[in-house]
C-alpha cells in the first residue's frame, strides 16, 4: 500500500475528465456547502468553515451549460491552490475514482489538540491491517489466512492512497477499478463482526463468530479491530462509494458507520484465538524451488525450505525430510530443478510449514527456467554448503 505524501500535491485532473455531477457529490461529501447559484446552470460551493472568507467554486450543473469547461477548469485550479484538506481529498477522488474508507479514534489529545506521532502510527498500522483483511477475504472465506494469499492481497492494494483526516482521523482512497472487491468484502465483514460481538456480549456464545467467517470475518480482521480500539475510548469506521463507479450490488448507497469500543475487546480477542485454533491444516501437492537445506551432520534427515511455484498460495514453506528425500532435494537444487512434494500445510506458524512430507521428486522445466534457478543457486551457495555437513540447527529457517 502506498501512503500519500507531497507527491500527491500535483494531482489535478483536466476539466475534460471531470463529471460536474461527480464533483458536486464529492464536494458535499467532504463538507463543502452549496450556497445558491443559477438554478439549472451552476451552483456555488464554499469550503467547510469558510463562511465570509470570500472563497467559492462555481460548478456547472452539467456539461450542457455553455461555459461548463471554463467553470470546471477554474474550480479545479481553485481546489489545487486551496489549503483546505478537503480540497486535496476531492482532487484525489477525481483523479482516481475511489471508494473511501475512514477511521476515527477517540483518544486523549496532545498539546494544542494534536495527535501524538505514536498514535498516528498505530492508526495507520491498524488501517493497513484492516484493508489487508478485506483483500484476503476476496480470495475466499477462512478463519485464519496466515501467509496464504498475502502477496496477491497486498498487490491488490498497491494503488491505495491514504490521507490524514480531520481530528486525527485517516482516510484511505481505494481505486474502484482494482480495489472495490476488497472494500465490498470489508463492508460485509465489519457489519458481521459487529453483530457477532453484540451476540457474544448478550449471550456469552461464540457461535455468531463461526457463522461470520462466511461474511469475510477472520483472525486478521479481528486483530486489526483490536489494534484500532486498543488505547482509545472508541473507534468508528465509515465507507463511501466512488460516485463515478456507482453503488456495488447488494450494498447500501450510504453505509452506516460501524463503531467499536474497549468493551468489545474480550470478545474480539477470544474470536481471534478461536479462529487460529480451529483453522485446519490443508492437504497439498506443492512444486517449489529449493532455496535452503540444513542438517546437523553429513547424514540423516534435514530441513528444506522451498520457494513455492505452484500448489499453495504461500511464498515459502519449510519441511523436514528423511535422508533419501533430503538427498533428492539436494541433487535437484544442484542441477537447478524444482521438486514436487506431497504433505499437509500446517496452520501453526501461519501455513509456512509442510508436515508429513513425502513423494519428493524433481520436476523437469524448460531451459530458461533452469537457467534462472541456476543463477539463484550461484547467488546463494552458502545455503547449499550448509546442506553438506556444516553444523546447523535443523529447526532454523
Amino acid at each position: 500500500m502506498r501512503w500519500s505524501d507531497d507527491e500527491l500535491g500535483g494531482i489535478v485532473p483536466g476539466p475534460g475528465q471531470v463529471d460536474p455531477a461527480v464533483l458536486g457529490v464529492l464536494l458535499h461529501r467532504h463538507g463543502w456547502r452549496r450556497r445558491g447559484g443559477a438554478a439549472g446552470r451552476y451552483a456555488r460551493w464554499t469550503p467547510p468553515g469558510a463562511i465570509g472568507s470570500g472563497m467559492s467554486l462555481l460548478v456547472p450543473e452539467s456539461r450542457a451549460y455553455p461555459d461548463s469547461e471554463d467553470l470546471l477548469g477554474e474550480a479545479l485550479t481553485a481546489l489545487a491552490r486551496s489549503a483546505a484538506p478537503s480540497a486535496r481529498e476531492v482532487l484525489v477522488s477525481l483523479a482516481v475514482p475511489s471508494d473511501e474508507v475512514r477511521w476515527w479514534r477517540e483518544v486523549p489529545e496532545g498539546p494544542a489538540g494534536a495527535a501524538s506521532w505514536s498514535e498516528q502510527e498505530q492508526l495507520r498500522g491498524a488501517a493497513h491491517r484492516m484493508l489487508l483483511a478485506g483483500a484476503l477475504a476476496v480470495r475466499g472465506p477462512a478463519g485464519y489466512y496466515g501467509a496464504r494469499h498475502r502477496r496477491q492481497a497486498l498487490a491488490s492494494l498497491e494503488g491505495v492512497l491514504v490521507e490524514p483526516g480531520p481530528g486525527g482521523g485517516l482516510t484511505a482512497f481505494v481505486p474502484a477499478a482494482s480495489g472495490r472487491p476488497a472494500v465490498v468484502c470489508l463492508y460485509a465483514a465489519l457489519n458481521a463482526v459487529r453483530d457477532a460481538v453484540d451476540y457474544q456480549r448478550t449471550t456469552g456464545g461464540m457461535e455468531a463468530f463461526d457463522a461470520a467467517v462466511r461474511a469475510g470475518v477472520s483472525r486478521e480482521l479481528t486483530e486489526s479491530v483490536v489494534a484500532l480500539v486498543r488505547g482509545t475510548e472508541g473507534v468508528r469506521v465509515a465507507l463511501e462509494w466512488a460516485p463515478a463507479a456507482g453503488v456495488p450490488a447488494g450494498c447500501a448507497a450510504r453505509p452506516e458507520p460501524v463503531d467499536f469500543s474497549p468493551g468489545d475487546l474480550p470478545a474480539l480477542r477470544e474470536a481471534g484465538a478461536r479462529y487460529l485454533s480451529d483453522e485446519p491444516s490443508l492437504p497439498v501437492r506443492i512444486t517449489g524451488a529449493v532455496v535452503r537445506l540444513r542438517r546437523s551432520g553429513p547424514r540423516g534427515s534435514g530441513v528444506v525450505r522451498l520457494r513455492v511455484l505452484a500448489g499453495a498460495e504461500v511464498p515459502h514453506v519449510r519441511m523436514e525430510l528423511d535422508e533419501e528425500a533430503y538427498r533428492i532435494a539436494g541433487h535437484a537444487h544442484l542441477v537447478g530443478l524444482p521438486i514436487r512434494v506431497v504433505g499437509r500445510l500446517e496452520s501453526r506458524g501461519g501455513f509456512r510449514r509442510l508436515s508429513a512430507a513425502r513423494e519428493v521428486t524433481p520436476v523437469q522445466v524448460d531451459d530458461a527456467e533452469r537457467d534462472r534457478l541456476m543463477k539463484s543457486l550461484q547467488e546463494n551457495l552458502d545455503f547449499f554448503e550448509e546442506a553438506c555437513g556444516a553444523d546447523a540447527d535443523p529447526a532454523a529457517d
